[in-house]
């Protein structure tokens, strides 16, 4: 079938039986690049480096849970120190 277009260049066949092309599933992940560099930005914009070393210290657990808490309340300081002290 032709359709006046050039066939797309193909990387390679899977085993699903599908082929897939090298042009799309670049711009594919240019686009998930992006939104993960957005995303990225917005979460450490919105965690206080004050607020995680003051979880780490009165509370003694590890920097990551302390930075998970703080992302999954907004960056709001007291809620995270609540649902930690909760659990």
């Amino acid at each position: 079938m032709n359709n006046g277009r050039g066939e797309a260049e193909v990387l390679a066949t899977f085993s699903d039986g599908y082929q897939y092309s090298k042009t799309k599933l670049e711009e594919s992940l240019r686009q998930v690049m992006a939104l993960k560099l957005t995303k990225s930005s917005k979460d450490a914009a919105a965690v206080k480096r004050e607020d995680v070393d003051l979880i780490v210290n009165e509370l003694g657990i590890p920097r990551s849970h302390a930075e998970k808490a703080l992302l999954e309340s907004g960056g709001e300081l007291e809620k995270a120190l609540r649902t930690l002290v909760a659990s």
